[in-house]
């Protein structure tokens, strides 16, 4: 016996139909998992939260921050920018990073929740 498994099969079809047929799509389901998946570092957390509260940051600012190298804070950057979180610009020498509309949104959610668990 399992504590995560049901003993017995016991489907209740009209409900589980519905909510099959209108389940999220598989190609939403991957690309919000990857969204997700951007924030599923500490680092990376601690960055997107730093840049919540300022509109831009370059990474000499993020590496300072999270206390890491530039390597380091550049690479969960980078990570950030591939799962849409972030976007960059190139600001004569210096690499300017900043939430996406999609990411603000994202991690004010997961901020918020982690503040009522806590």
């Amino acid at each position: 016996m399992s504590d995560d498994r049901c003993d017995l099969l016991c489907l209740d079809i009209p409900a589980a139909e519905r909510l099959r047929k209108g389940r999220l799509p598989v190609d939403t389901a991957e690309a919000a998992a990857a969204r997700a998946q951007g924030l599923s570092d500490p680092t990376r957390l601690t960055i997107a939260a730093a840049l919540l509260e300022a509109d831009e940051l370059c990474v000499c600012d993020l590496a300072w921050i999270v206390e890491r190298s530039q390597n380091l804070a550049s690479h969960h950057a980078r990570a950030l920018r591939a799962s849409g979180l972030v976007r960059s610009r190139r600001k004569g020498k210096m690499v300017m990073y900043a939430l996406t509309e999609e990411g603000r949104a994202l991690v004010s959610s997961v901020l918020r929740l982690a503040v009522a668990r806590v």
